[in-house]
């Protein structure tokens, strides 16, 4: 018997294209030199292995995981007030939700408790980073990205640029970037950091000494992140106070690019500017839906893309989230088979709690993607979006994505019959993970599909069903 499950042999098949996409991609992703000019590092193609990994993981982990506390949209208020990771700015700075977090601190807490103090219970004592790199493979996922250092400015690894501010010094006295890399890597999946541009509170992140902290702290601690760890992905956020010329992007990009360890292979979101979102930098990025304050469901992107939102509302880690907050695995998996049919990714959040615990639900989310996608990730992983299909709106329950010559059509509502415009006649039909037959017929040029009678032993998943049309397209 082979010791290896169905879902195992699908996921470990999965890595060996993903490696064999990056490898091919290497010579053209390392043309250059590039220039530190957003038209020279905009020339720059995105490595073909994020396009074709489709699923990644998102984790929003750190000291704001002590108090893991927010308002919900229970509370009417906006999409950006429930980050429970922004609690040490939203409690100190006016807006709207201010009196949600000040009321919230001064009772459980009080008013002399500074938010410093949490870090000394940010102490990860649960953390298993081979249990969740276990979690992260089961869910189908094939890149992870962690917070390096969010808005707080703590460092999840031990930074000279964040001394006394940094998961090694003191919290978890562990560096649990590092111990979580290599667990992740360990597994086959690809390993990336998210890295806040701003500090809140760093003394010298103000108008007046903006270049000082680029120059001393900000790019240095890039580069002390990149050449230590050797990401994959990195995600930079918090760039909407300063223009990219302020932020010297450009710059640090071309050493990227040209001179950095991982040259050919990392790839880099849009966030590098006040400018510079779905306009520069590598793929382009949506944030629940939005870019900016800006609806983004009804965009067609000319980059690779990839949509990041958490399970409910919050990215960190939210004890005031209720399970009524939570989308469904179906929500979840429809949101991926959005994402994926209009040519983007989902990088799906989870906000493990201070002890260094995935909450149960969102392990659960997690699994439920997994089976999902141990069923029907050939329509998903190396796919690209249909030239062909219909616009994409809230009504849409019938996707589509290609791979070479055969389109894969995604129907999240059982119909007994799909009927298909623009295709020629396929070599052959399958339902995945059904070993039936499919009946189907051609009139005036449309072709019709004709769903299989299924009971509960051939059911091949709970929602979300794909057909596979091979030779389909033109």
């Amino acid at each position: 018997m082979n010791r290896f499950s169905k879902p195992t042999l699908i996921a470990l098949g999965l890595a060996a294209q993903l490696l064999t996409a990056s490898a091919s991609l290497a010579q053209s992703a390392a043309a250059g030199p590039y220039q530190p000019t957003w038209s020279s590092i905009d020339s720059r193609p995105v490595p073909t292995w994020f396009e074709d990994a489709k699923f990644g993981i998102f984790i929003h982990w750190g000291v704001y995981s002590v108090p893991a506390y927010s308002p919900t949209g229970r509370d009417k208020v906006g999409t950006y007030e429930r980050y429970a990771e922004h609690y040490w700015r939203r409690w100190l700075t006016k807006s709207p939700s201010q009196k949600f977090f000040d009321d919230f601190h001064n009772r459980v807490y009080g008013p002399n408790v500074k938010y410093q103090d949490f870090a000394r219970d940010f102490k990860a004592e649960l953390f298993e980073p081979e249990q969740w790199a276990d979690r992260f493979k089961g869910s189908g996922a094939q890149y992870v990205v962690l917070t390096s250092k969010h808005h707080e400015g703590f460092a999840l690894w031990p930074s000279s640029l964040s001394w006394n501010w940094n998961a090694v010094d003191v919290g978890p006295h562990r560096d649990v970037l590092g111990d979580l890399t290599k667990a992740v890597q360990a597994k086959g999946l690809k390993m990336g950091y998210y890295y806040s541009l701003l500090e809140w509170y760093h003394p010298l992140y103000k108008k007046e000494t903006i270049n000082q902290y680029v120059d001393e702290h900000m790019i240095p601690q890039m580069k002390e992140l990149v050449t230590r760890y050797k990401p994959d992905v990195f995600w930079t956020d918090g760039e909407w106070d300063y223009p990219s010329e302020t932020l010297k992007s450009t710059q640090f990009l071309s050493w990227l690019y040209n001179d950095s360890p991982v040259k050919d292979r990392v790839v880099v979101n849009d966030r590098w500017g006040k400018e510079t979102r779905s306009k520069h930098g590598g793929f382009f990025t949506t944030e629940y839906d939005l870019i900016h304050d800006d609806d983004s469901k009804g965009v067609t992107f000319e980059r690779p893309w990839e949509e990041c939102r958490g399970m409910a509302g919050s990215f960190g880690y939210n004890r005031n989230e209720v399970l009524e907050d939570y989308s469904t695995s179906e929500e979840l998996i429809k949101i991926l088979i959005d994402k994926v049919a209009r040519g983007g990714n989902l990088l799906l959040n989870i906000g493990p709690t201070a002890d260094g615990r995935i909450p149960v639900i969102m392990q659960q989310r997690l699994d439920d993607m997994g089976k999902w996608l141990s069923v029907n990730g050939e329509g998903i992983y190396s796919t690209r979006a249909w030239k062909n299909a219909p616009k994409v709106d809230k009504n849409t329950t019938t996707f589509f994505t290609t791979k070479g010559k055969d389109l894969y059509v995604i129907t999240t509502k059982w119909a007994d019959n799909l009927t298909i415009d623009g295709v020629k006649s396929p070599a052959s039909v399958s339902l995945l993970g059904y070993k039936g037959p499919i009946k189907t017929s051609v009139k005036n040029g449309k072709l019709t599909l004709t769903a299989p009678t299924l009971t509960p032993t051939t059911t091949p998943c709970q929602y979300a069903w794909v057909y596979k049309l091979t030779g389909a397209v033109n």
